[in-house]
C-alpha cells in the first residue's frame, strides 16, 4: 500500500508562517495559529510542507486503507487560508451563515481575510470540529 504524502514533519510552523511574504495571508495565519492552538490544547505541528495541524486522528476505510491525518487545521494558500477539519462536526453546517465571507471546498473552507469572518463563530467551529475527530474514527 502507497505511503501517504502528507505527514507530519519537523518544520517549525511559526518559522513557516514568518516567511509567508502576503502580509494579511502571514497575519492571518499567525491569528489561526494562536487560536487553533488555544481551543485545541494541542502543539501546532507541520504536515507536508505547507498544512500545519492540530491533533491527529486514525483511519481505517473498510478497503483496508488507513492512515492517521491532522484532527483540525489550515494551510495559508495564495488566495486563502484553507482550514480543515471543520465542516464533519454536527451543527457545523448550521454555523455557517453566521460565519461571515467564506467558500467551501471538498472538505473545507477557504477564507480569504479573517477581517470578514466572526472569530468567535470560527472558534465554535474549530472546537466542534477538533471534539468531533477526538471521538469519531473513520472506519
Amino acid at each position: 500500500m502507497a505511503e501517504l504524502l502528507t505527514q507530519p514533519t519537523d518544520q517549525d510552523p511559526r518559522s513557516f508562517i514568518e516567511a509567508i511574504a502576503h502580509p494579511t495571508r502571514r497575519a492571518d495565519a499567525l491569528v489561526l495559529l494562536d487560536l487553533m492552538g488555544r481551543v485545541t490544547g494541542e502543539r501546532a505541528v507541520m504536515w507536508g510542507p505547507s498544512m500545519i495541524g492540530f491533533g491527529r486522528y486514525h483511519y481505517r476505510y473498510a478497503s483496508g486503507h488507513e492512515g492517521d491525518a491532522l484532527s483540525v487545521g489550515f494551510s495559508p494558500r495564495t488566495t486563502a487560508q484553507a482550514l480543515y477539519g471543520l465542516l464533519a462536526a454536527p451543527g457545523a453546517e448550521d454555523l455557517l451563515p453566521r460565519l461571515g465571507k467564506h467558500r467551501r471546498g471538498a472538505g473545507c473552507l477557504y477564507i480569504t481575510s479573517l477581517a470578514a469572518v466572526d472569530l468567535a463563530v470560527l472558534e465554535d467551529l474549530v472546537r466542534r470540529g477538533y471534539d468531533f475527530m477526538a471521538t469519531e474514527h473513520i472506519t
